[in-house]
């Protein structure tokens, strides 16, 4: 029987939701396995210690460390949710916490969130549109938390034209459907 049971998107599809409006391509992610990391009240040099060891990144304020496998970004002090492939780290919460120790606390957050790639040659004025963020004076590997159609969201700047979006999943329509009004009306 469980051999049988298949994943679904949170789009309830078998398959990513993949959408084109002009130059710009929208991409549900589906491959990316993700947990939150915090340091337990005063364990943030144990966490440090080994975060390294586990080869998991711990950026500063507003940024995205890529990596391999893990990627992370800064959600609040001593807070970070982290990215790997999916395929690999499907049990990614359990896989850190034999990592991190009883020096930080992981929660699995995998189905907590909908995942979006969003990419064109110029993503400014898409993203003047949906938040208040200024994609275009922003670095590269800039991730912060903001509000996309009275949706928080965590937003990556991952180049000019190219961007990473995390929206709760239980308003993926919601949050797809603003992308791709503001990509219309721009068209």
């Amino acid at each position: 029987m469980a051999d049988a049971l298949k994943a679904m998107t949170a789009f309830g599809l078998r398959e990513p939701k993949q959408v084109k409006i002009g130059a710009l391509s929208i991409k549900e992610l589906t491959d990316v396995a993700l947990a939150s990391v915090a340091a337990r009240k005063g364990r943030m040099a144990d966490l440090s210690r080994a975060a390294a060891a586990a080869g998991l990144p711990l950026p500063g304020p507003s940024t995205h460390a890529p990596g391999d496998p893990y990627s992370s970004f800064w959600v609040a002090p001593e807070m970070w949710l982290v990215e790997a492939p999916f395929a690999s780290h499907e049990l990614i919460a359990d896989m850190l916490r034999a990592a991190l120790g009883d020096g930080a606390s992981v929660t699995e957050q995998t189905d907590a969130w909908v995942g979006f790639d969003l990419t064109a040659d110029d993503l400014t004025a898409l993203m003047q549109r949906l938040c208040n963020v200024d994609f275009a004076m922003a670095p590269d590997g800039h991730a912060t938390r903001t509000v996309m159609e009275h949706l928080g969201v965590y937003l990556i700047k991952r180049g000019k034209g190219a961007a990473r979006v995390y929206g709760p999943r239980s308003s993926a329509e919601s949050l797809l459907h603003a992308v791709e009004a503001a990509a219309v009306a721009l068209a």
